[in-house]
């Protein structure tokens, strides 16, 4: 289900509302009442306006990808023992709980 925000022009509060396409929220009672938040003093019956917004996508992205994007994927492997998988050519490939040399070179991924 697409989340949706709406306006109340009587408080001037944009809520983001979790429902199905085929709601209609036309009062902020109903879209309190939908989100399960309180009223406050605004009147129930006070109308809102759904705004446009732009829909979020989620794509699944692979460790090279991310590697060429600057990040750093670790997953960890046993207790104390995590795998770099988007480790470069001049860092470990694993990273160990109290070895400050197994640590991702940071510094020469993330910029100012």
């Amino acid at each position: 289900m697409p989340d949706y925000c709406y306006l109340c022009e009587a408080n001037r509060k944009v809520v983001v509302v979790h429902h199905d396409i085929n709601t209609r929220l036309k009062t902020w009672g109903e879209v309190c009442y939908v989100n399960q938040i309180p009223m406050d003093d605004t009147d129930p019956m006070a109308p809102v306006r759904k705004l446009v917004t732009a829909p979020n996508v989620i794509t699944r992205t692979g460790n090279s990808e991310l590697r060429s994007l600057g990040f750093t994927k670790l997953v960890k492997r046993d207790d104390g023992v995590y795998e770099n998988v988007t480790a470069s050519a001049n860092e470990s490939r694993y990273m160990r709980a109290g070895d400050p040399s197994s640590v991702p070179d940071f510094s020469g991924k993330v910029g100012d």
